[in-house]
Order: C-alpha cells, then structure tokens, then sequence
C-alpha cells in the first residue's frame, strides 16, 4: 500500500473489541449504503467518486494540505442523504432497543419530537435530548438505544428532538428547533429544575448553544445539561484538534469539514452559538462532559471545561484513555459506566 493509499486511521493503536465492533458496525453499514443507492438507481451522482474524493480530500486537510478536489455541493448533499439514511437503518452492534421502551412521536410546539418512556422514569422530569450526526444526519430513532439508556439510568422521561438538518437547512435551523422544544416544554408546565439537556457530538454542542441563548433572552435554564463530545469551536482553531486524528475512526476518517461547511452555510464559525467556546459561560447550570482522550474533539472538551470553570460554571469532565467517540451507545463495559455516572450526575442536580 502506497503512502497516498493508507488510510488516516492507525488501527493498530486500537483496542481489539473495539476494532471488532467498527468493523461489525463497518458491515451494517455498508449494506445500509447499498439498500439506498439500490432505492436510488437513477441518480447521476457517482458514488464511487464521492468515496475517493473524500478519502484523498480527508487526507489532506488532516495534514494540513490544500485539498485538490473538493467535493461539489451536489456531492456534498447527496453524501448527507446516503449517511443520513444509514444512520437510521443501522443497528446499534450487540445493544438493541429495550423491548419495554414506549415511543411515542409528537410535537414540541411546530418541532418534530418523541417522547420515550421506561416504566421505572419520573413523568414530572424531562431529559431534552438532542442528538449528533454532524448535523447533517442523526435523528431520534438513530440514537435511541443512547437516550432511552440516559433516560433510564437518571429516572426520567426523554423528549429527543428531530431538529431540522443541513444542507437543506443550515445554520440556525437547528439551534431555533432545540430551542423551541425546550420552551414548549416551559409551556407544558416542566418545571426548569426539573429539566436537564444532553445531547453527544453536534449534539453537545447544540446542548451548550441552546442553554447560551435561553441565558441571552433571559429564559430559565434547565437544572443541568450533559455533554459527550461535543464540538466547542467548529473555526478549528486549536491544532490539537488534528493530532488524535490517527486514534479517532469515527470522525479521522470521517471528513468532518464537509459537514461543518454544510451546517454553517455563510455563517461565522465563530460565532458564540455556533461554537460556544467563544461565548460569555457565565450563569450556566451545573455541567458533565465526558470524552476519550484520543478523540479529535477532546480538546474541544478540555478547553471548554477550562474556560467554563474560569468563568465560576459547576463543570464536571470525565475521560477515557482508550474509547471511540460516541463509544456511551455502544456494549462496551466503560458504556454501562458512563451511563450510571451521567445518571448520578444528573440527580445530584435534579431533585
């Protein structure tokens, strides 16, 4: 294998259970991918373009290099459509959806939501949920085997919310949706107290920019908010973000910048809700982040984590030394313990 055909990700610096379940994961996929093309036969996209213009394209912007052939927007958005529908047709490896679950779809006001239930939760008190996927794929039913878990383990009902994604649209339809669902919460006469948001990856930062701008317009903020991996400063700006890139196969292979540029449209990546690292974090709830140390986002934890606790935030970081982003929906040993620990972080702070 040439230097140009090798891939970012050193496989060898993983764990073997984890490589096991990427590639089972890898396999799941991949027959997603091939029920949508076969669903989608007369499209003039060339997928097999797409793949390699990503695999070079991720290369080099990892390193640091002028991508030479960028993917158009039309590739872009047909790439989203396919992950999209691979994300929510895809099982979660060993960790099916608990059989006593309800699901239940609604409204949150005019936004898209479910509810999801276990018998042993609290009615009276309300995780938001907000999922990740880039913000470009994702939905309730893709990340239902992690929120009803968290719901579970912190005795309470979960509201997931089917926010609006990019490209079809962009910056801030996301941000109004998660923001919307929470004051119809507010409205259905939750009690704020009694309400904590999490969310993981593009997840946890739209977590942090919907309690930043509830604080902007003075509405009261929920009892605590959850945060796994998130995204703190899409402008990339730390170099440090590239330098787990090797360890880091769900997003180090992932072409992230695409999405980025898709969910941002002409907006400033640095604006406060877009990367909330940049905001004022004064009078935020109590706050958990939980991250692997070989994510390319940890630093996008660590920093906000610092900053927050300059600015007087109750903020909790836990890390892992060896697990894969997202790794918390996944049947590893470290999965069942982060779980019981955000459950026991969120009733420290939600009585």
């Amino acid at each position: 294998m040439s230097e140009d055909d090798a891939p970012v990700v050193d496989m060898s610096l993983l764990r073997p259970d984890v490589i096991a379940l990427l590639q089972e994961l890898d396999e799941l996929q991949t027959q997603s991918i091939q029920e949508f093309l076969q669903k989608n036969q007369d499209t003039s996209v060339d997928i097999g373009k797409i793949g390699m213009k990503l695999f070079h394209g991720n290369k080099q912007w990892i390193s640091g290099e002028e991508i030479l052939d960028p993917l158009t927007n039309d590739e872009m958005v047909f790439l989203a459509k396919i992950l999209r529908y691979a994300m929510d047709e895809t099982d979660t490896p060993n960790r099916p959806v608990p059989q006593d679950a309800k699901i239940t779809p609604t409204l949150a006001g005019n936004v898209k939501a479910e509810w999801q239930t276990t018998p042993e939760i609290s009615s009276e008190k309300v995780m938001l949920f907000i999922h990740g996927g880039g913000f470009t794929g994702g939905s309730p039913k893709s990340h239902r085997v992690l929120s009803i878990a968290l719901g579970r383990s912190a005795s309470m009902a979960v509201l997931s919310v089917d926010y609006r994604l990019a490209p079809e649209f962009p910056y801030p339809a996301a941000l109004d949706d998660c923001v919307k669902a929470y004051k119809w919460l507010l409205a259905e006469r939750v009690k704020p107290e009694n309400l904590v948001i999490a969310g993981d990856s593009a997840g946890g930062t739209l977590t942090l920019a919907t309690m930043l701008r509830l604080k902007d317009e003075g509405i009261p903020l929920p009892g605590a908010g959850v945060c796994l991996s998130p995204v703190t400063d899409l402008s990339l700006s730390d170099e440090s973000f590239f330098t787990n890139a090797r360890t880091d196969p769900m997003i180090g292979e992932g072409f992230v910048l695409w999405r980025i540029n898709l969910y941002l449209g002409d907006a400033d990546p640095k604006d406060e809700y877009i990367s909330p690292l940049f905001a004022n974090l004064e009078g935020l709830p109590p706050l958990l982040f939980q991250v692997s140390t070989i994510e390319m986002v940890y630093s996008d934890s660590a920093r906000f984590v610092e900053k927050a606790k300059a600015s007087g935030v109750d903020v909790t970081l836990q890390t892992w030394d060896d697990m894969i982003h997202y790794f918390q929906a996944y049947d590893f040993p470290e999965s069942k313990d982060a779980t019981e620990m955000i459950g026991e972080f969120i009733k420290k702070h939600i009585s």
